[in-house]
């Protein structure tokens, strides 16, 4: 009898294909960082070699070096894109190599400083272009002058380090910038960056008198042989389309050696609306040296029926008598009372605003390890209207029927609407009564989770639709929100840019920064999915 052997060669071949492509791409994936780390050991200044600041995938360290400053825990799933090298610079001499060498071997290029970009874009990307992650955790040296009441301060430095340098040789002396310890200067002074002393000095950048800045050529550039087109766009603009920068030069400012906090709760059943109400009428019409800041969150009442909380946490440059003789005149339904106000000195005040217990050293602002970690999705929104009492009232109707919401309003008006929208990139000065920041926090992770959660944000936000800005719909750029806009970079990438760019910066600020961008980085190497694109906007 007669044995028949049959051959199916789809069988065969398909799986033998998969295999081959499988392997041939995990090769060329380790001939391309081979490659770029040669050419990174043969650009690196022979004084400053590159040892040790080197992590593939293959190293048991680099598990442990990218999740180090990964802030956001939606970002750190298994299905996470990765870097397929991460370094983490000791000398600005690593970095423009990074950039020379990225540019010869087609990489794309992220840079950290402390991680806190809320969409990941700092260490993420959804382009199929191998990528790598610069870390500046290293560059984070910090040099107060009382004397000159300036500081310059590496972009790998903290909002924390920061202000404990300054309070270590000065009581009287302070820098206008976010209640966040941990966060990066880098990104949060190149996006605006802003703080409880914003309606007394501004923003960030209205305090910043010069930078350094490494360009697409790897030349490391200052203020002057930058000039003032690209030193404007990196103050306030987003430094990472630009360029790296490796430090800010601040201009310090003056605070009385006492200051007054205070952190009063009301809830729904304590006429909350009506002091929204009020608050929205009033907050950015008071005193310069009052923030006043409004949050919201849902709570169980004692009868575990779901009620509003507002939280009101504020900062006075001046002590607790005169700070509520001004609330009793201008804010009396807040109802807050001598026994609410602590005097402390001003950096005390950065203890007690980031919620750490009074008395806690100032030398916790030197931890670099978060109060809070988890997954989470921020958005924002500015108020030019007052909201009236009802509005609020369907709010919090709306709050208490999705899950995990918290809206913060931060009041502005004060210096915030003496300097031009033009000054910096960001453009939300004059007529804005307030931002909202949007927030929602949870625990469980996954996909399935996060996308149930986002849903809930993204409803939110849309419900707020008739209380805020139109036309556009303005957003602030240190708050990340993919949400509304991405860009693909290519051949409409100016036009896909005006969707988010008209939002972060108005229309005239996006154009000079398209036209910034265009001079100084043509071929579009700095980029990310929110990045400045450039008026031809192809990358060669």
């Amino acid at each position: 009898m007669a044995i028949t052997y049959s051959f199916n060669f789809k069988s065969f071949i398909f799986p033998l294909l998969l295999v081959l492509l499988s392997t041939h791409s995990s090769a060329t994936s380790t001939s391309i960082t081979d490659r770029f780390t040669q050419c990174l050991n043969n650009r690196a200044d022979p004084s400053f070699p590159l040892n040790g600041q080197l992590y593939t995938p293959d190293n048991s360290s680099f598990p442990s070096v990218l999740q180090a400053y990964i802030r956001n825990l939606q970002f750190n799933e298994s299905t996470t894109p990765k870097p397929i090298l991460i370094i983490t610079a000791l000398h600005p001499s690593h970095i423009q190599a990074a950039v020379v060498c990225a540019k010869t071997h087609r990489l794309l290029m992220k840079t950290r400083s402390g991680g806190h970009d809320y969409e990941g874009l700092s260490y993420v990307t959804n382009s199929k272009q191998p990528f790598f992650v610069v870390d500046m955790f290293n560059l984070r040296s910090i040099n107060v002058s009382i004397e000159d009441e300036t500081a310059w301060v590496q972009a790998g430095a903290t909002l924390g380090e920061v202000y404990y340098r300054i309070a270590e040789k000065s009581n009287s002396h302070a820098f206008p910038a976010g209640v966040c310890p941990t966060v990066g200067v880098g990104g949060h002074f190149s996006g605006g960056g802003y703080g409880n002393l914003m309606r007394k000095y501004g923003l960030s950048v209205d305090n910043i008198v010069d930078a350094q800045l490494i360009d697409v050529n790897g030349k490391l550039l200052n203020r002057k042989s930058m000039g003032e087109d690209l030193f404007w766009a990196i103050t306030g603009g987003g430094g990472v389309s630009f360029g790296v920068v490796v430090a800010y030069k601040i201009k310090l400012v003056r605070v009385p050696t006492t200051v007054t906090v205070f952190n009063v709760q009301r809830t729904s059943e304590q006429n909350l609306s009506t002091i929204a109400h009020r608050w929205i009428q009033v907050a950015d019409k008071l005193d310069n040296d009052l923030f006043l800041r409004m949050t919201f969150n849902v709570i169980n009442n004692t009868n575990d029926q779901k009620t509003i909380r507002g939280l009101f946490p504020t900062l006075y440059l001046g002590n607790s008598t005169a700070l509520v003789t001004l609330l009793n005149k201008d804010f009396p339904e807040l109802g807050v009372e001598i026994s609410d106000c602590i005097e402390m000195s001003w950096i005390e005040s950065v203890l007690f605003y980031t919620n750490f217990p009074i008395g806690t050293p100032t030398i916790a602002l030197l931890s670099r390890t978060p109060q809070r970690l988890n997954p989470f999705k921020i958005k924002s929104d500015y108020v030019k209207k007052t909201i009236s009492k009802q509005g609020f009232e369907s709010i919090f109707e709306k709050m208490k029927e999705l899950e995990n919401q918290m809206l913060a309003f931060n009041p502005y008006g004060g210096r915030m609407s003496e300097i031009s929208e033009f000054a910096k990139p960001f453009p939300h000065r004059s007529g804005n009564i307030a931002k909202i920041q949007y927030e929602v926090n949870w625990d469980e992770l996954g996909v399935e989770a996060a996308n149930r959660y986002l849903n809930f944000t993204r409803v939110m936000y849309d419900y707020m639709t008739p209380f805020v800005s139109k036309n556009p719909r303005e957003a602030f750029l240190n708050y990340r929100d993919i949400d509304i806009g991405v860009n693909s970079h290519g051949k409409n990438g100016y036009v896909e840019g005006i969707v988010y760019g008209h939002k972060y910066f108005k229309e005239t600020n996006y154009k000079r920064l398209t036209m910034v961008k265009t001079r100084v980085d043509p071929s579009n190497f700095f980029r990310n999915e929110q990045s400045i694109p450039t008026l031809s906007s192809s990358w060669k």
